[in-house]
């Protein structure tokens, strides 16, 4: 089955739906936008999605309800390298955002860009076809740039491997004439038919130059013994390909580039807004999913009704609801009074419930009996768990203060 989730700015489910697995989220997402709208847009500001919101309908669907729309413009849209070669050619971008770095030693992460509008292509209602001015955010990371950069290079040498095989392979075939020498050019070039209607692969970080080389050699003669001495040498010539290769360097500001499209007006919000909107869901949004996936993942079971089905997923959002109100409020908790609770990674003021989780882990409550005297302890309180239980509402004699009560309570036996 395919969960269509809906969730605030702060990681709470505001709608579900349960929808056939085989359903593409291209053909669910406008979908799952109009029930949003349907159940009201009192205090949203927008909706904020992954490259898959990024479709004809799910932008007529926005532009017709006049909903703000921000998404990620897929890679295989033929606008998006359009844009990042206008984004090269304009630079320097003005900066819209700077975080520090994750380490000390890590140079602080920049994000330059600027919004550009252009003329695309968008379904309205009935299947109407028509061009709309859409606003697009062409950003530049510093940071993504670094590791895209890192990544070209691996992937450019661990290239050179099958380049090495490919130049091998094609130089060790001949050829009888130089027109099918040629013509074997063509299909190495990536310029032929391709196999079953797909074009042919081009090697990706390896630009390889081929040319046609003739080869004689010498022909065994039809006669036995020695030839007379104005006899010509018999001699064969065949072809062969030549390859040269050439490692792909890229520019420096070829890396790094991102893509946004929203319908969201300048202004109503401004580039750096559009970019922080888009940057809050992978601490929001995302972890939310990822918690549906795992550690709650649904063990394989068999339910046979459709109301059974969309039970469970029910429950499951319940959990994934009352997981974010417990970070939800911790979090703020945090940050009204400035206070810090272990984490991963040393302290934080923005935790995850699964860290808040596991800092009680070690709290154990013991009942043991002396005599006739019932005994009550906890074990491995500490001050952030107390905070903890200030930012979620629990009263703190849970765990503090009711042990020496029920120390005081009656043994009675069970009848």
């Amino acid at each position: 089955m395919l969960l269509s989730l809906g969730v605030s700015s702060d990681g709470l489910p505001l709608r579900l739906g349960i929808r056939d697995g085989n359903t593409s989220d291209s053909t669910e997402t406008p979908v799952a936008i109009e029930e949003c709208v349907a159940l009201g847009l009192d205090g949203v500001r927008g909706i904020v999605a992954d490259s898959k919101a990024y479709g004809k309908r799910t932008l007529g669907v926005c532009l017709e309800q006049r909903v703000g729309l921000i998404t990620l413009v897929p890679r295989t849209c033929a606008v998006r390298p359009e844009l990042e070669a206008w984004g090269q050619q304009h630079g320097p971008l003005p900066l819209l955002l700077e975080k520090p770095g994750r380490t000390r030693r890590e140079p602080p992460r920049r994000w330059h860009g600027h919004s550009v509008v252009r003329q695309v292509e968008v379904e309205y209602a009935a299947g109407r076809l028509a061009l709309a001015e859409l606003r697009f955010l062409v950003v530049h990371s510093s940071q993504l740039a670094q590791q895209a950069a890192v990544a070209y290079t691996a992937a450019q040498a661990k290239e050179v491997e099958r380049v090495a095989e490919h130049i091998q392979r094609v130089e060790a075939r001949w050829f009888a004439c130089a027109a099918d020498a040629e013509a074997a050019i063509t299909d190495y070039a990536g310029r032929g038919q391709g196999r079953r209607g797909r074009k042919p692969r081009l090697w990706r970080y390896h630009a390889l130059h081929y040319r046609v080389e003739a080869v004689s050699f010498p022909k065994k003669r039809t006669r036995r013994g020695r030839p007379p001495k104005a006899e010509a040498p018999h001699v064969e010539v065949r072809y062969r390909l030549v390859v040269h290769t050439e490692a792909l360097i890229p520019s420096e500001d070829a890396h790094g580039w991102t893509v946004l499209a929203t319908t969201v007006q300048p202004e109503v919000c401004s580039d750096a807004e559009i970019l922080q909107a888009y940057q809050e869901q992978n601490t929001t949004v995302e972890p939310g999913f990822r918690w549906i996936k795992n550690p709650a993942a649904i063990s394989p079971v068999w339910l046979e009704k459709p109301e059974r089905i969309a039970a469970l997923a029910m429950l499951t959002v319940i959990g994934l609801l009352v997981y974010a109100v417990i970070q939800r409020q911790v979090r703020r908790y945090l940050c009204d009074h400035d206070r810090q609770i272990p984490g991963n990674k040393g302290p934080t003021a923005m935790p995850t419930a699964a860290v808040v989780f596991a800092l009680f882990t070690p709290v154990m409550c013991v009942h043991f009996a002396v005599d006739t005297t019932p005994s009550f302890q906890v074990h491995g309180v500490q001050d952030y768990h107390l905070i903890v239980c200030d930012a979620v509402g629990i009263d703190q004699a849970w765990y503090q203060g009711r042990a020496a009560g029920q120390n005081s309570l009656p043994w009675t036996t069970p009848p």
